[in-house]
């Protein structure tokens, strides 16, 4: 599919947010004070930020506020009023951390639990998508879910909790490139399942459905190169897993640190999510005479 810059960046920077949210909420570190004031700064930024980014996928943005109408079938519209729970209770919580220097234990712990049931409402916009074989799986909740605390331990310098959700981030994002890879094949997907064709024999791409490019073949029918794909795998590991993982590892514990493996991280994760997007195959390529990772039929007006 067509990765879209808006939610890339919504998908990384509302995880990496909500993850150090996780973190605050569960009082790690426990801070008060001005101290408080930077982590909750830093956090809110992040997951604010990454929420308004979302917005401009929109045909009309100043629409988002639909979002929050459709709660009892829309996973969209979950996380929106997940995230916003989140944000208020965890607010209270900061509030009272910097202004009062007290942490409310209770008020943490939920703002904890909303945040990592944001992230998973996140996960399950794409992972609820049979029309995508390889985000409809268990792996995309788990993928989405270690990295986004993985992050968040970084920021929050947890030594301990960084490795552990280092190395767990890296052995789902493997998994999820591996078994990824098959999804399409082994959901058995072809053009005679598509077009209902299957009985009567091989079917093949008579006329294209089109004469002209639409919005299936931009958004629904990208493809990217084998090639480029597993230099960007390894980039976004390297970056994403590897580097964060050694800095926190073997290096001292403080904020420079933890910034500059935060930066590697971020680079690591928006070329894991642009991939994350980019090799998601739709199965309505079927109907412009794709097959599994080949490209569809791309109308052309040159003679």
């Amino acid at each position: 599919m067509h990765p879209a810059p808006s939610v890339i960046i919504f998908t990384v920077l509302s995880g990496l947010g909500f993850g150090l949210l996780t973190f605050l909420g569960l009082g790690m570190p426990k801070v008060t004070g001005w101290e408080a004031f930077f982590y909750f700064a830093i956090a809110y930024a992040l997951a604010v930020g990454g929420l308004v980014s979302s917005t401009f996928h929109l045909g009309n943005p100043q629409r988002a506020l639909k979002a929050f109408t459709q709660w009892r079938s829309s996973w969209l519209s979950r996380e929106a009023w997940l995230s916003t729970f989140a944000l208020i209770v965890l607010a209270v919580f900061g509030a009272a951390a910097v202004f009062v220097g007290v942490t409310i234990a209770p008020l943490g712990l939920l703002g904890t639990l909303l945040s990592l049931a944001t992230v998973l409402a996140t996960a399950m916009i794409y992972a609820q998508l049979k029309t995508v074989p390889r985000w409809n799986h268990w792996l995309t909740p788990l993928h989405m879910l270690t990295v986004s605390l993985a992050g968040g331990a970084i920021i929050a310098q947890q030594t301990t909790a960084a490795i552990v959700l280092l190395l767990a981030a890296g052995g789902v994002q493997i998994l999820h490139w591996v078994l990824g890879d098959r999804r399409f094949g082994e959901r058995g997907h072809t053009i005679e399942t598509a077009t209902g064709l299957g009985d009567r024999g091989k079917a093949r791409l008579f006329e294209p459905p089109h004469t002209g490019s639409n919005y299936l073949l931009k958004e629904m029918a990208h493809v990217v190169g084998r090639k480029h794909a597993q230099k960007l795998r390894i980039i976004s590991f390297v970056a994403m897993i590897l580097i964060p993982l050694i800095i926190v590892a073997l290096l001292p514990v403080n904020p420079f640190t933890a910034a500059l493996a935060t930066l590697f991280y971020l680079v690591g994760a928006f070329a894991s999510r642009w991939l994350f997007f980019a090799e998601a195959e739709h199965v309505v390529r079927l109907y412009y005479g794709a097959s599994g990772s080949e490209p569809p039929y791309q109308p052309s007006f040159s003679s």
